[in-house]
């Protein structure tokens, strides 16, 4: 092993610290460089492959069963390997679902930056109530007008405003949520108690998906870019209960967004994003080598706990103004503090520094600034202690600054 922990050959790799696409596990990595010229006897690279040949057919049905076997999802949920992220999704789930029921409304939870996106999205089809107001604590309201990151006589501010205080709509189709805002840092671990049971609950779980266990059952629709967690950019995952999509009316659904076109066409209508489709399969491969959702969630709650540690116990040089009920364990901003104002000449040297210890895409968020950690499933947790180590090193170094 390499001091950075890769194996030998690999030791000029960096650690990839960033918010996606995300740094993959290397015995993947290798797997994929060793299949690159000749995918399985084929004398061809997967992505010279027909999406409609035996050899990718074998590939995409294996990632069906692997995820399904991972999540224990049953046959009554269809699974969908998609294109154009999760920003598309935005504009399908209103598309497919705003006319379940007469209201034509949906109940959008805005928590941060990528809920709110969608809310803005799903107004363009219909009626979008939100649950809690713009005018509330959590961050994505101040990334309009780009402040200086709110953490000064604020700490634990950002967070999600009680269940008592929201305001839901009488009958709506759906509810909506993002179980983890990666730039604000906010990540809900627990599906919102107050949403009556017959509403379908539609969860974005992008950055946080196969991180933790969860029950598939508990939602209508759950999707998740590919390029955090589980893969390559290009590809999101569907998966969405089929009574659903059988009973949507809407006929001027986009073909290429209408899931009961991608359900009967098995994901393939059109040329699917074939080579993520053959990464996703591998990490699933992967998850399931690990030893599932398990071992992955106490992998993940030991990172996230070495970086929140080091946090707390700077004595106010790092700070996460995340209430500690909502920290994010895959996506943490920081900003460095001193004379109780935020120090950016020394989070650029921050930034600076940790390239040089082989550590990179550190740098926070162009809409917010500072430092974001992300600790997807490809970090591990020796990866992590030597940032962590970083960290202390960094601050004795400058706490009197």
């Amino acid at each position: 092993m390499s001091s950075n922990g890769y194996t030998n050959g690999h030791s000029t790799r960096k650690i990839n610290f960033g918010a996606g696409p995300a740094q993959l596990p290397v015995e993947v990595l290798e797997t994929i460089q060793n299949e690159f010229l000749d995918f399985n006897g084929s004398g061809s690279n997967v992505m010279e492959l027909s999406h409609r040949s035996s050899a990718f057919a074998k590939i995409i049905q294996e990632a069906e069963r692997d995820i399904r076997e991972i999540l224990t999802i049953p046959d009554s949920y269809a699974v969908l390997f998609l294109q154009g992220g999760a920003t598309a999704q935005f504009s399908a789930v209103a598309l497919n679902f705003l006319n379940l029921k007469p209201s034509k409304t949906a109940d959008y939870l805005v928590t941060g930056y990528w809920s709110e996106k969608a809310a803005k999205e799903a107004e363009k089809f219909g009626k979008i109530n939100w649950v809690v107001p713009k005018s509330s604590k959590y961050q994505g309201n101040c990334i309009q007008t780009k402040p200086k990151y709110r953490l000064i006589n604020a700490l634990n501010e950002i967070g999600v405003p009680a269940e008592d205080t929201w305001k839901l709509s009488e009958e709506p189709s759906y509810f909506y949520y993002c179980a983890n805002e990666t730039i604000d840092g906010v990540e809900m671990e627990n599906i919102p108690t107050v949403v009556p049971k017959d509403v379908p609950i539609v969860c974005d779980m992008s950055s946080n998906f196969l991180t933790r266990p969860f029950d598939v059952t508990k939602y209508a629709v759950i999707f998740a870019s590919a390029q955090k967690n589980f893969g390559a950019s290009g590809l999101v995952l569907v998966i969405l209960r089929k009574d659903l999509v059988e009973n949507n009316t809407n006929k001027s659904i986009p073909i290429i967004l209408d899931y009961k076109v991608q359900i009967a066409n098995e994901s393939m209508y059109n040329t699917p994003p074939t080579f993520s489709i053959y990464v996703a399969n591998k990490m699933f491969a992967w998850t399931k080598a690990q030893g599932g959702l398990k071992a992955l969630n106490q992998q993940s709650a030991s990172k996230s706990s070495l970086v929140y540690e080091t946090i707390d116990e700077s004595n106010g040089f790092y700070v996460n103004s995340v209430e500690k009920n909502y920290r994010s364990r895959v996506n943490i901003p920081l900003r460095i503090v001193t004379n109780g104002t935020t120090n950016e000449t020394l989070e650029a040297l921050f930034l600076a520094e940790v390239v040089k210890s082989n550590m990179f895409e550190l740098k926070g968020h162009r809409a917010v600034g500072g430092i974001r950690i992300s600790l997807y499933n490809g970090i591990t947790v020796k990866e992590t202690e030597k940032l962590v180590n970083f960290m202390r090193t960094f601050q004795a170094k400058n706490n009197s600054v």
